[in-house]
């Protein structure tokens, strides 16, 4: 008859002085040794123990246990946490799926393609050697530009490309400034309030509250869907 594989043989137990229990710090702390030894660890006798303990021969099947425990295959933990990077585009912050996010780089020259003026496709930027279409994230979401107190420099040394990645290629959005990744469980997301803007109230499908701020969580599969639209 198989044991189960929770049962977990332990090694045959070994006549001890187990002295800490009875006259040590575990016990009445009578012992005269813990003068000189402070704990019941420091003492020769308690480390005989433990070596005792430890060179016991394990029972027949030990080895046979542990083999067919390792060799079970691991479930991965249960985690309701999702990663989600947090940027700002003029005063909104934003939030897309980590699992999207390609990398994030400096500020690039953009040039214009010919015959987009819609503005939602900015042109070309040069990431590593690599020539990437560029979106214009206030444009797609109707963010309307709001003119900032931030010296002019400043605004942008924070400016980033993020290059986000789904299916196909890579895309690229401009941003004014990109905070970090950030964890966040289901529970802490809420819906979309019905004054959030139409156009961005379609791309977004939760709102996280994180430093006293509202962040928008933009659903990248419709956000994608339409970018790839405009190039067709």
């Amino acid at each position: 008859m198989s044991r189960p594989l929770d049962f977990v043989p332990t090694p045959k137990l070994v006549p001890v002085a187990d002295c800490w229990k009875t006259i040590g710090v575990r016990g009445d702390a009578s012992c005269a040794e813990l003068k000189k030894h402070i704990h019941c660890r420091n003492c020769p006798v308690y480390g005989v123990a433990a070596s005792a303990l430890l060179n016991a021969a394990p029972p027949a099947d030990y080895l046979e246990h542990w083999t067919r425990q390792v060799a079970q295959p691991s479930a991965p933990a249960p985690s309701d946490k999702h990663c989600v990077l947090i940027f700002r585009v003029d005063t909104e912050w934003l939030a897309v799926s980590a699992s999207v996010v390609k990398e994030i780089v400096g500020r690039r020259n953009i040039h214009s393609l010919p015959h987009r003026r819609d503005g939602t496709v900015l042109g070309l930027a040069n990431v590593r050697g690599e020539l990437l279409v560029c979106f214009s994230l206030r444009h797609v979401l109707n963010i309307e530009p709001c003119g900032g107190h931030r010296h002019e420099n400043q605004r942008r040394a924070e400016e980033r490309l993020v290059v986000l990645q789904r299916d196909g290629g890579p895309l690229v959005c401009p941003v004014d400034e990109v905070f970090g990744m950030q964890h966040f469980r289901a529970h802490e997301r809420t819906p979309t309030p019905a004054t959030v803007d139409k156009a961005a109230g379609t791309y977004t499908r939760a709102m996280l509250r994180w430093q006293m701020k509202s962040v928008g969580l933009i659903d990248d599969e419709l956000l994608f869907n339409a970018m790839s639209g405009r190039l067709a």
